[in-house]
């Protein structure tokens, strides 16, 4: 199985936070491939930069780290995900979201995320 991971999903997956569902923990820990999209750390990035989110150590230091102790897999934002992400409806506006779910149904693979307004869009959302 394969399957994206939402950014609070690999934030609560990494620092051991509590209100990561059971399943979602269960499916990263037996999935072959974890992805990550570079919204996630771009997500990340810009709310550090803002003030809105902290991080025990520095972003790069720890992204690469979690990134390779974790072995997730970066999934590289592609032509065919902009031209999915630029027919969504706006059912959500939060544009790393709306990336990632482009990214869920061109590459048809679940997205771990506790966001059901992501239902919306048709995705296999998994919490």
């Amino acid at each position: 199985m394969k399957c994206l991971i939402d950014t609070h999903t690999f934030l609560w997956f990494v620092l051991a936070d509590s209100r990561l569902s059971a399943k979602a923990r269960e499916l990263i820990g037996i999935s072959e491939i974890v992805y990550v999209s570079p919204a996630s750390y771009w997500e990340i990035g810009i709310k550090i930069s803002l003030g809105k989110y902290l991080l025990p150590e520095p972003f790069a230091e720890f992204m690469e780290r979690e990134l390779n102790q974790n072995d997730f897999t970066i999934l590289p934002i592609t032509i065919a995900h902009a031209s999915k992400i630029s027919k969504l409806p706006f059912h959500h506006r939060d544009p790393f979201d709306r990336m990632m779910v482009a990214q869920s149904l061109v590459e048809n693979v679940p997205l771990l995320s506790c966001d059901e307004i992501l239902d919306d869009y048709g995705v296999i959302r998994i919490w």
